[in-house]
């Protein structure tokens, strides 16, 4: 099993501003490989005005912070890049579950391309997550008590809409209870087939959406790498989606089990490694990121900037 050595950074960025989310996102590399992330159709000013079109009618309390941020890249396209409405498809692992108070994720990906930020921002509201893409997340919480996360649907379809990141971003901004964000998602369009779990102090629910259907509940309140039944063979094998949902469900909230497989995976060569264990408890406001032997907790009222140095890879 190859070890990879993964350096996380926490960063206090506010409303976008003052230059600190720009200058990280330099070290990132994101503007020079800004216009790779985009479809061949993004990279046109027709697609551009399109993805534009596509923001201000689902997101427009944040086009002020959209527009703030883009001009801080100096990039062509980052505008449209920022968007998330035009972007290259891309897939990951993933095992979550939700109970009311509590939201706990293991998030698997390629070490190389997590970008392993934990944002503390203050664009509409005050809200703590995972960065992606930007200024997406792949999980986090608001000060309402309100967290949500996400997983790969397992199906490899694509089509018109946003990367799910930005609508998590959206959700935790806008919305204070799980009601309200999954009325928002239902009518988001989202441009591959994606599971969102949603917590609150009083409720839990998981969703399946993407580009081909509606939003639909799915039983429990958990979710790994697939949407429909029966899942093939190849795609078990390879993910051990149902095998790790299983073990989800009957396990609960229980970060202890979140630490070792057949939930924390060690496919890193394969880009399905986990990269972090994340338990929410946005009622606390509080998160805590979790890896064997390490952790590091983090919330509204104490956020602690820096960088932790990790080894993935360690049974």
């Amino acid at each position: 099993m190859t070890h990879y050595v993964k350096t996380f950074h926490a960063l206090e960025i506010g409303d976008g501003g003052d230059g600190r989310w720009a200058a990280h996102l330099r070290t990132m590399d994101m503007e020079s490989r800004a216009e790779d992330w985009l479809t061949e159709e993004g990279r046109t000013p027709e697609g551009a005005a399109r993805a534009r079109g596509l923001f201000e009618v689902h997101m427009p309390e944040l086009v002020p912070a959209l527009d703030r941020l883009a001009a801080q890249v100096d990039a062509p396209w980052a505008g449209t890049l920022l968007t998330l409405a035009a972007l290259r498809p891309f897939f990951s692992g993933c095992t979550q579950i939700g109970e009311p108070g509590a939201l706990l994720r293991n998030y698997d990906f390629a070490p190389e391309d997590c970008e392993g930020t934990i944002v503390s921002s203050r664009f509409l509201r005050p809200v703590i997550g995972m960065q992606d893409a930007g200024w997406g997340l792949l999980d986090g919480m608001n000060d309402a008590g309100l967290a949500v996360s996400l997983t790969f649907g397992g199906r490899f379809v694509h089509g018109p809409g946003f990367a799910l990141p930005l609508v998590l971003r959206c959700l935790l901004e806008t919305c204070d209870t799980v009601d309200q964000a999954v009325d928002r998602l239902r009518s988001t369009p989202v441009a591959i087939p994606q599971n969102v779990t949603l917590v609150d102090p009083h409720r839990t629910l998981t969703v399946h959406v993407g580009p081909d259907i509606p939003l639909t509940e799915a039983p429990g309140h958990c979710a790994a790498n697939h949407q429909h039944q029966p899942v093939p063979d190849e795609q078990e094998r390879f993910s051990r989606t149902q095998e790790r949902l299983a073990a989800v469900r009957a396990a609960g909230v229980d970060v202890a089990v979140m630490l070792r497989p057949p939930l924390y995976q060690y496919a890193y060569d394969q880009g399905l490694g986990t990269m972090y264990t994340a338990h929410y408890r946005p009622a606390e406001g509080r998160v805590t990121y979790h890896w064997p032997g390490e952790s590091w907790e983090q919330g509204f009222a104490s956020f602690e900037e820096g960088a932790r140095t990790i080894t993935l890879g360690r049974p």
